[in-house]
């Protein structure tokens, strides 16, 4: 897993304990995050609960402070999470750029070979 890929998209946030029934599509308020199942993160955006895939071995946790959500193997087309918007990760085979845009990945660049050095990704033509 590339460490940095988990760093570079990992969902920090308030946590809103409104219970355990709350689904996407639900009303909420505020912003944040919690885990709706292990691989499965839900996202307060603009008044609704929105789905966020936590694919990565290490899926969706809470801790006392944050939600964090490994999304190290999501795909083009997944949701992603608002503090993600605009930035780029390396694809999980390492052959292409994904990048959040307007709240999904996006393949944005193949190539022979990416990396995520803190919050830049290099694609080798």
């Amino acid at each position: 897993m590339n460490r940095s890929l988990l760093v570079a998209v990992s969902v920090v946030g308030s946590l809103l304990f409104a219970g355990c029934s709350q689904g996407a599509g639900d009303s909420c308020e505020g912003s944040g995050f919690i885990c709706q199942e292990d691989v499965l993160a839900l996202e307060c955006r603009s008044g609704t609960w929105r789905e966020v895939p936590c694919r990565g071995p290490l899926g969706c946790r809470e801790t006392d402070d944050a939600v964090r959500c490994d999304t190290s193997n999501n795909r083009a087309g997944d949701a992603c999470a608002s503090s993600a918007e605009g930035k780029g990760v390396c694809r999980s085979d390492g052959l292409a750029v994904l990048e959040c845009r307007q709240g999904v990945l996006e393949e944005t660049s193949t190539c022979s070979s990416c990396k995520v050095e803190g919050d830049e990704v290099t694609c080798q033509p």
